[in-house]
């Protein structure tokens, strides 16, 4: 039960953190990504003030267990390979054309309309449809 409480608080915490740096706001997060246009810097402070304590989150978790149980998920690695490219770059697409990202559609379905749910649910598809498609280059790969 205490895992769920604190489930629903750090979900709320980051849902409110969304909505009020702007992150859920489309024209906002296009025009961060519009750097030739007219460019707009003020989310790169949401990221730094999301970058900075995570780093410290990684150091400060080392050796220790999560209050709840379980374990804390490992560090993310930091070799660049074929997928996390290809990853970033599918990402990338999607956050420019949509302007929303996993994390703010969610926060913002509550507001966003039938907009909002289709975009939901075609992102939810693209996560249903990457590891078959992933395994399915693999394989395709290691066979050239």
């Amino acid at each position: 039960m205490l895992r769920i409480v604190l489930a629903l608080v750090a979900g709320s915490l980051f849902g409110t953190g969304l909505m009020l740096s702007g992150m859920t706001d489309t024209t906002k997060v296009q025009g961060w990504l519009d750097i030739f246009g007219s460019w707009d810097p003020t989310l790169a402070f949401v990221m730094g003030g999301a970058l900075l304590p995570m780093a410290l989150a990684w150091r400060l978790i080392e050796g220790r267990k999560p209050a709840a149980g379980g374990s804390f998920p490992a560090p993310p690695q930091t070799e660049l390979d074929r997928r996390l490219i290809i990853g970033s770059v599918l990402f990338g697409a999607g956050w420019g054309l949509a302007g929303l990202c996993p994390g703010p559609a969610m926060a913002s379905l509550s507001y966003n309309g039938w907009q909002g749910a289709l975009f939901l649910a075609a992102m939810a598809c693209g996560m249903v449809a990457a590891p078959r498609l992933s395994r399915h280059l693999d394989r395709r790969a290691a066979k050239a």
